[in-house]
């Protein structure tokens, strides 16, 4: 053992012994579990699912990859007649069917598959756990698996809705936040669709993202503060009603029911708003303060030029007045421009309309005495990091399937509950 810590120098390379060791470690491992796996001999007959007796045929061999290092599995292969068809029950109990990966393995390419890009993943398998294995293989068998967590997520987020117990300990304030980012996408997937693109054609197609998370406390100048590790995402492309179907799952699941006050944030767009109205009637409604700032401050640009000095007084003006929740004020004082040009008078007109119609989700000064949020900010840094990330890096085209499967994966990472839900998979 003394000459695999010595270079030829006489010098010690501790990495090398460590590379070595941990490689026969797991070679001696991988030859221990394969005799264990490998010891009973298959029984004769077996059951098939129908209830027909199967007759062994032969045994038969498959490698496997396993996290000790690739290994040779025989599994009995039977056959029943009635059924006419052949069986090997061996792998549906290793959960092994379809994949030469095992369970342990496939966990691991799912969790760095959904972390980064799939040729990165697969490079550190490499790197870290000695694991070799193909960029498409990580790529398939991390959307295979985040397709199963999907299933799980939303027969759970179901439960959660047809349940009529309520807990009897409440939440005090209860978010969800709502927000959408483009994903690119190959061709096919945005066929008909009009876009910004050359030629009026679209590239990304939106995701939606959802948050819930709870507040409890106040800090001592009364500021919010969401309470710890209790932000939990949903997400996917997929139409609105859809969507809101999935945040109102998951907001029963988290406790909507037990919540002394629901408070939905989001930016203006209108289908965040349906959604609210639809799936959270009574829900105190805001429109994040910081979106509604960047509207003033665009208008301004187009009314007297980008960084002007009146410009900027006109808008920090009015910025104070809807930090007040003044939207009276922000109103009339809009109504009074006197725009140039085709572009600055529609511009106008696309703001007042903004606000005249969320003028109730912007009393803002009102929500600050309450002790509310009157930002998106969380769900705007979960776009970032739970899409952006990850499915919006340079060259990066997706399938809407494929995009979702990761979007589920990511969700899940990030609201912390990979190990709860892999655990679910299991026992189902």
């Amino acid at each position: 053992m003394e000459c695999l810590l010595r270079q030829e120098d006489g010098g010690s390379d501790l990495e090398a012994s460590e590379m070595f060791t941990r490689r026969t470690m797991h070679e001696l491992g991988a030859l221990v579990l394969e005799r264990v796996l490998n010891a009973d001999e298959p029984p004769g007959l077996v059951r098939c699912p129908f209830g027909h007796e199967a007759v062994l045929v032969d045994q038969r061999r498959k490698r496997v990859t396993t996290v000790l290092g690739v290994i040779q599995l025989k599994r009995g292969y039977y056959y029943c007649e009635p059924c006419e068809k052949g069986m090997l029950p061996r792998d549906a109990q290793l959960d092994i069917v379809s994949t030469s990966f095992s369970l342990g393995v496939r966990k691991m390419m799912g969790w760095m598959g959904g972390k980064e890009s799939f040729a990165e993943a697969g490079a550190d398998l490499t790197l870290m756990a000695g694991i070799k294995v193909k960029t498409k293989s990580v790529e398939r068998v991390a959307e295979g698996i985040g397709a199963q967590l999907e299933e799980l997520g939303q027969s759970e987020r179901t439960q959660a809705m047809a349940e009529n117990v309520v807990p009897l300990k409440s939440t005090p304030k209860f978010y969800v936040s709502l927000d959408g980012t483009g994903v690119p996408v190959i061709k096919r997937e945005t066929a008909g669709r009009r876009g910004k693109g050359e030629n009026g054609e679209a590239r990304t197609r939106e995701a939606k993202l959802g948050c819930v998370f709870k507040q409890t406390t106040t800090d001592e100048k009364g500021r919010p503060q969401r309470d710890e590790a209790s932000t939990t995402y949903v997400g996917a492309i997929e139409p609105a009603a859809e969507f809101g179907w999935r945040i109102y799952g998951e907001a029963e699941r988290r406790g909507l029911r037990r919540a002394q006050k629901v408070i939905v944030i989001g930016d203006g767009a209108q289908w965040i708003w349906n959604l609210a109205d639809e799936h959270f009637p009574g829900a105190v409604q805001i429109v994040d303060l910081y979106h509604a700032r960047e509207h003033l401050a665009d208008l301004s640009k187009f009314i007297y030029g980008p960084a002007t000095p009146k410009g900027l007084r006109w808008s920090s003006e009015r910025m104070a007045q809807l930090d007040e929740g003044d939207i009276a004020s922000v109103l009339k004082n809009m109504r009074r421009l006197r725009p140039a040009g085709v572009k600055a008078k529609e511009e106008l007109r696309k703001t007042i309309n903004y606000f005249k119609h969320n003028r109730e989700r912007m009393r803002y000064r009102e929500f600050r005495q309450q002790g509310l949020f009157v930002g998106s900010g969380v769900v705007e840094a979960g776009c970032r990091t739970v899409i952006g990330r990850r499915l919006k890096q340079s060259g990066m085209y997706w399938s809407v399937r494929g995009a979702n499967d990761i979007i589920a994966l990511r969700c899940i990472q990030l609201s912390g509950r990979w190990e709860e839900i892999w655990e679910m998979r299991a026992a189902s």
